[in-house]
């Protein structure tokens, strides 16, 4: 499996913060919103991983992340000169994926939980055709919600309902096979003229091919798209990285606990100090032209 972070898009309702900086590269508490999608992939086993981002802001990132080589893992760039949806990142990541199953993950969704890493490596375990993940939430009608029938099987999905038939939202994590590169490309433009990925699961969920997992009470799922909860995201890291063990988020500590480093290569890449990580080696992944 790769994995594909979108860290794209304009991010209008954190304007005027993300006026001159990308959302994703914004501070949730003492990191760099894209640290926590870029540790949960490494968690989850991944070590090739797609970042995928505006042209203006591509630079920061490979500064910022470098090839990934201090991880232990490969990290490649390519550009999505406007935002045309999620289903058109499948597209751009062709390439990057070849035959390969996919992990999208948004840059700016944060899951943090006791339980999480082993619910999530189960989840990947069992994974077949689409594997969705979901969250009870009290205002429903502000997300993607899914409907399951009595025996707990992926019905609908309906994007941002007004009237929503459950409470059950997707968040921003989603496990596909290499089919999905075939559905993405025969998406059809929504009104707001992108590529939906809401309409790529309902694909899945014709063909009786999505599965939905439900992340439990035990921990925590921000969307940090807006002041309020981006502020809620960081007074949670705050608290419980305080009481805490280890730092949460931190691409350094997964891939040492990961095997991916030496203890003396944390401790070296973790210091106030530390240089900057290595340029680009493996080169721009270019915009293909479906």
């Amino acid at each position: 499996m790769r994995g594909i972070i979108l860290a794209g898009g304009s991010a209008t309702r954190l304007r005027p913060l993300t006026l001159v900086s990308s959302k994703q590269l914004l501070p949730v508490y003492d990191k760099p919103m894209i640290y926590y999608p870029l540790s949960l992939l490494i968690e989850l086993g991944l070590r090739e991983i797609l970042v995928i981002s505006t042209p203006e802001h591509r630079d920061q990132y490979e500064r910022l992340l470098g090839d990934g080589g201090r991880l232990g893992i490969r990290l490649a760039y390519t550009v999505q000169d406007e935002p045309r949806g999620l289903g058109h990142a499948l597209l751009l990541a062709r390439s990057f994926i070849g035959d390969e199953k996919i992990c999208l993950a948004l840059g700016d969704n944060l899951f943090h939980g006791p339980a999480l890493p082993e619910r999530l490596s189960d989840a990947l375990r069992r994974h077949r055709g689409c594997t969705l993940f979901s969250r009870k939430v009290t205002d429903p009608e502000q997300y993607g919600v899914a409907t399951v029938d009595g025996h707990g099987r992926v019905v609908d999905l309906a994007e941002k309902p007004e009237r929503p038939s459950s409470n059950l939202a997707v968040t921003g994590l989603y496990f596909y096979d290499n089919d999905a590169l075939g559905k993405a490309a025969a998406l059809k433009p929504s009104h707001r003229g992108e590529l939906e990925i809401t309409d790529l699961n309902r694909a899945y969920v014709r063909e009786g091919r999505a599965t939905l997992v439900e992340l439990g009470d035990d921990g925590a799922w921000f969307d940090t798209g807006t002041p309020d909860s981006l502020l809620d995201a960081a007074q949670y890291i705050r608290m419980n990285q305080q009481t805490g063990a280890r730092p949460i988020g931190s691409p350094e500590e997964t891939a040492f606990r990961a095997g991916l480093i030496s203890r003396e290569e944390l401790e070296r890449h973790t210091r106030p100090d530390a240089p900057a990580p290595a340029g680009r080696r493996h080169g721009l992944l270019t915009e293909p032209r479906p």
